[in-house]
């Protein structure tokens, strides 16, 4: 997993509230178990038509916003079925990012398992980024997770609370695997003490 510090970027606008996870990966898309790939597909319904052709209005279609890497979206961000496949397309397209007043549980959680660091504002500050995001590449903003913090275009920084943990995780790109590989000399000195007093198991 990539390590998370600093990002300044594009943020996409997305104000609807309650976009559900099968609004950013249909489950159509649920058969692959590869993390890699599903970019393509996010927000599918809302990005094509159902010939395959792109919806010249939706964000992430439009020029200045297809290089984003957060989004500013509306309440409730990722209710809906627990897929990980969500934060799995929201990467894979680019975000390492997502600024709302709530998120789902499970997907807030999941987004730190796979490297996008979801920040909850109150609502004046959320309002505040989306103007800045609605200004395109013309007005790019910094999130900072070391010292937690977003900073929008005219400087204006916005304090945010995420969990130790999850911060430790997020800044030295630890997955679950990763976290395990941290203990890899513990482990592997408690199977050999294990295997000379147990040698039968």
């Amino acid at each position: 997993m990539d390590k998370f510090t600093t990002i300044t970027g594009i943020a996409a606008p997305m104000p609807l509230v309650n976009i559900d996870t099968d609004m950013i990966i249909p489950k159509q898309f649920l058969k692959t178990i590869k993390r890699s790939g599903l970019g393509v597909n996010l927000f599918d319904e809302m990005r094509y038509t159902p010939d395959g052709k792109e919806i010249p209005d939706f964000v992430l279609n439009q020029p200045a916003w297809r290089e984003s890497q957060i989004i500013v979206a509306g309440d409730n961000f990722g209710c809906g079925s627990s897929r990980e496949h969500a934060p799995w397309a929201l990467l894979d397209f680019g975000i390492r990012s997502v600024i709302s007043t709530s998120f789902a549980d499970i997907f807030y959680n999941n987004c730190f398992k796979n490297g996008i660091l979801p920040i909850v504002l109150p609502q004046e500050a959320v309002d505040h980024l989306m103007d800045d995001a609605r200004k395109g590449a013309n007005a790019r903003i910094t999130v900072d997770l070391e010292n937690q913090t977003v900073t929008a275009a005219d400087g204006t920084a916005f304090a945010f609370e995420v969990d130790a943990f999850k911060k430790h995780c997020l800044l030295n790109g630890l997955d679950d695997i990763g976290l395990t590989m941290e203990k890899v000399s513990a482990i592997d000195a408690f199977e050999k003490q294990n295997a000379a007093a147990r040698p039968w198991a």
